[in-house]
């Protein structure tokens, strides 16, 4: 297979990153050589190269948690790549969603006057704001339903039909619900941003811009905020 010049390190590396491509969110930094790089256009699933072992690993070969990549995309250098993938569980070996769960805070603090400096890595979790992140998810689920990308999850979505989409809502907010009145709060939180997610699809389906719902909470809030 015919490449860019990619620029291999002297160990015939490429670092990866990885990151979901629903959600934008970072998940891992690992290695690539042409090996892994081959083995992942040919499969669809995320392999990368082992330093510590010194061979080709398939992500979620052991723990099962794959990582199915609808795009590879290199950076102007051709020095690195970015997966993004469709993962199935946690990315990182600690069990948590992403490797990147820990934070430094700024030196100093937040500058004066300034409420939102730092407001990321102080958020809980050292992930971003809710708002930022259902910006970028609309922004992403968009782009899938104009390009149909060949193995994207919203695409195959989008081809059985928006009734098909409704009812995803209706199971997702079906679980959210059942994981709330069983008390456990981490399925609860997964269940949510399901279903936060298949909401944000139903919507682009029915080509209803998000910010309508902002403006009706908003509306509703600035009636009648002792309701609230």
């Amino acid at each position: 297979m015919t490449y860019p010049s990619f620029r291999f390190d002297d160990r015939g590396l490429l670092p990866v990153i990885a990151q979901d491509a629903a959600s934008g969110e970072v998940l891992m930094l690992a290695y690539a050589d042409r090996e892994a790089l081959e083995a992942t256009l040919a499969s669809g699933q995320a392999h990368y190269h082992s330093r510590s072992r010194g061979r080709l690993w398939r992500k979620g070969e052991t723990s099962g948690n794959i990582q199915r990549v609808l795009e590879v995309r290199y950076d102007c250098d051709e020095d690195a790549l970015l997966y993004r993938v469709d993962p199935t569980g946690p990315a990182c070996h600690t069990g948590n969603r992403s490797c990147f769960f820990r934070t430094l805070p700024p030196s100093g603090g937040a500058a004066d006057g300034d409420d939102d400096a730092g407001r990321i890595a102080s958020a809980p979790g050292g992930t971003e704001r809710l708002g930022d992140v259902l910006e970028l998810l609309t922004s992403v689920v968009d782009e899938r339903l104009r390009l149909l990308p060949e193995g994207s999850y919203v695409r195959r979505m989008h081809e059985r039909g928006v009734g098909y989409v409704a009812q995803k809502v209706i199971e997702e907010a079906g679980e959210s619900a059942v994981a709330a009145l069983e008390h456990k709060d981490d399925e609860l939180v997964a269940e949510a941003a399901d279903l936060l997610f298949h909401l944000t699809v139903l919507l682009a389906e029915r080509g209803v811009d998000p910010q309508r719902v902002a403006d009706e909470l908003a509306s509703r809030h600035r009636e009648a905020p002792e309701r609230a």
